[in-house]
């Protein structure tokens, strides 16, 4: 008979179960704000499983879904687990960067009690901040002015572009602030921007804008509602195995350009212009 036995699993250094608790909160902090942000699924995973691991818990297991979030942390065969609703923020890189940072700082800090009190801190004082809204609106305004220009608008259709995707991109600020759903949003953003762009149609009248020309302005007033960033994360998701993820992002940036689609459409019916091509 072998004397040989298995050896005895490691035990790591004692953590109360106190301790334990608000590790589990910060871990899943950490991935509902990467996620709300716009953090790409498999970064989520794998800072919550080295933020885990920096505050001395066992391991980390995290499972994601559209519109929550569900994390389990590992102690000498204890587990604690709980579960998050997740709201989206827009896109932020900022906030995704500070994320990062925190968690690299907790990987390379001394371990020692007050450690976990100073990563709560760190995730306390994220600067949430954007930029000035009617700047980050004229920026936005002037890629679409330089688009209609770069396809063969005038001066003149690159200054109603401009307007248009200012005062789209104003609008649009402006709804998500105040809590609106966002594909209604989006409805209103793409009407506002097809309203403003068609003046060109009219200008035609006055010899300040050629009818052939109008539709650069239509089409461009709207390029600020194309749902590139998720559709990028949707497809990342997919390729990496988190098919939940991939494909709730990817329905929800089809529901935005159906929704962009629907303000268009409204607003060319209510113009009465009869069509639109380039």
């Amino acid at each position: 008979m072998s004397n040989f036995a298995p050896p005895s699993p490691r035990r790591l250094p004692y953590i109360s179960y106190e301790e334990q608790q608000r590790i589990t909160r910060l871990c899943v902090r950490c991935a509902l704000l990467f996620m709300q942000y716009g953090g790409e699924s498999a970064v989520v995973v794998d800072l919550t499983k080295r933020l885990g691991a920096s505050l001395g818990v066992g391991g980390v297991e995290c499972a994601l879904s559209f519109n929550a979030v569900t994390l389990t942390t590992l102690y000498n065969g204890r587990c604690i687990t709980t579960a998050r609703n997740t709201v989206h923020q827009g896109i932020n890189v900022s906030v995704l960067v500070q994320i990062q940072q925190i968690v690299m700082h907790a990987e390379t800090a001394l371990k020692n009690e007050h450690l976990i009190d100073e990563v709560e801190r760190r995730f306390d004082g994220i600067d949430r901040g954007t930029y000035p809204k009617n700047l980050m609106s004229l920026f936005v305004g002037l890629s679409c002015a330089s688009f209609a220009y770069l396809n063969g608008g005038n001066l003149t259709i690159a200054l109603i572009t401009l307007v248009a995707g200012f005062c789209a991109m104003r609008t649009r600020l402006y709804l998500s602030a105040h809590h609106f759903n966002p594909f209604v949003v989006v409805i209103i953003t793409a009407f506002v921007a097809t309203l403003l762009g068609a003046m060109a149609y009219f200008l035609d009248s006055f010899g300040w804008a050629q009818i052939d020309s109008a539709d650069i302005a239509v089409a461009s007033s709207v390029l600020l509602l194309v749902p590139s960033f998720p559709i990028i994360n949707a497809l990342s998701d997919i390729l990496k195995g988190y098919m939940n993820m991939g494909v709730g992002r990817w329905m929800f940036a089809t529901m935005l350009t159906l929704s962009a689609c629907v303000g268009i459409v409204i607003a060319l019916i209510l113009l009465r212009i009869p069509h639109w091509g380039l």
